[in-house]
């Protein structure tokens, strides 16, 4: 046995070897085709630090970036019949469920939550797009309703981040039903008194569009988001006039008024304090990570407890 070649070289050779890099270690900006690294780019919310592209961000990303601290409680939404329709196409649509489920990590299209931003407490709702395209089923009608009421009960302004190719069509008129039941939850806010704004993602289009995306008493976007009914490859092939330049997109909707901001994700958060405490007729936020304000009870209580101290002295 030669130990210098059967156990020396072997040895050397893989303490000085390339050792081989993961795949997930990078991502490849659409739009300028920068390679960031993925820590840098979780750290600036899933826009690219080039050239300022807003990429997808997953429901929960999106909320530890938004909520104070990350903190956040997930609100329960109710379950609805799985296969009512026992629909099939290429696949059974509990199949389909199943491996978006596996994809994503969540439940369903939608994710509900309450806590804080800025120290002011809201409940929040938010559709991932990477589930079956963010498609409108009975259960994101549920989770808006859920939220709604929810928001009602904590008497707490409503922020729905929408992104959706629309209605889910493995849930035929069932699926189309969610945009009178999520209208009538808005409608619920309104006379509560209650603010609700609206952040519309890239993409926002079909029956999300026409319900509770724009009905928002706030319509804010992400910039160059896709907001539309009908995609402009379609408008375009039916009318057969070439579109303007932008058209459908946030900056275009924001000059022609349907937009009340364009506003970009790492600037949204303070934006969404600012609005919201004018809404509710709150005291303006006090910039810096301030400790959580007293309870009433505590407040209370306090000076009697002081008083108590004085005796026992």
């Amino acid at each position: 046995m030669n130990w210098i070649t059967n156990y020396v070289r072997p040895r050397i050779n893989s303490i000085f070897s390339r050792r081989e890099v993961p795949d997930n270690l990078w991502t490849k900006c659409d739009e300028c085709g920068t390679m960031l690294f993925h820590r840098e780019l979780k750290a600036n919310q899933n826009v690219c630090t080039q050239c300022d592209h807003h990429m997808a961000i997953s429901p929960r990303d999106r909320f530890e970036a938004l909520f104070d601290g990350g903190v956040f409680v997930e609100v329960e939404v109710p379950e609805p019949v799985a296969d009512p329709l026992q629909f099939r196409d290429q696949k059974k649509y509990p199949e389909r469920m199943k491996a978006a489920q596996k994809k994503t990590g969540e439940k369903e299209a939608m994710l509900v939550a309450e806590g804080e931003i800025g120290r002011t407490p809201i409940v929040a709702a938010c559709q991932d797009f990477s589930f079956m395209g963010g498609s409108m089923g009975m259960y994101v009608g549920n989770a808006i309703i859920a939220a709604a009421e929810r928001a009602i009960a904590l008497q707490r302004p409503l922020v729905l981040f929408s992104a959706a190719g629309g209605a889910r069509m493995q849930e035929g008129i069932l699926s189309l039903m969610q945009m009178p039941r999520t209208t009538v939850a808005v409608q619920m806010l309104k006379e509560a008194g209650l603010p609700y704004v609206v952040v519309l993602t890239h993409p926002t289009t079909g029956g999300v569009t026409a319900s509770y995306a724009m009905l928002g008493d706030v319509q804010i976007s992400e910039p160059n988001a896709l907001i539309c009914f009908a995609g402009p490859r379609v408008i375009q092939q039916t009318i057969g006039e070439k579109l303007p330049e932008g058209f459908q997109r946030a900056e275009y909707l924001l000059d022609h008024g349907m937009l009340d901001r364009v506003t970009k994700r790492t600037e949204l958060k303070s934006e969404l304090v600012t609005i919201l405490r004018m809404l509710m007729g709150m005291s303006p936020a006090v910039a810096g990570d301030l400790p959580a304000p007293q309870k009433a009870e505590e407040v209370a209580e306090a000076p009697e407890e002081k008083a108590e101290e004085a005796k026992t002295e």
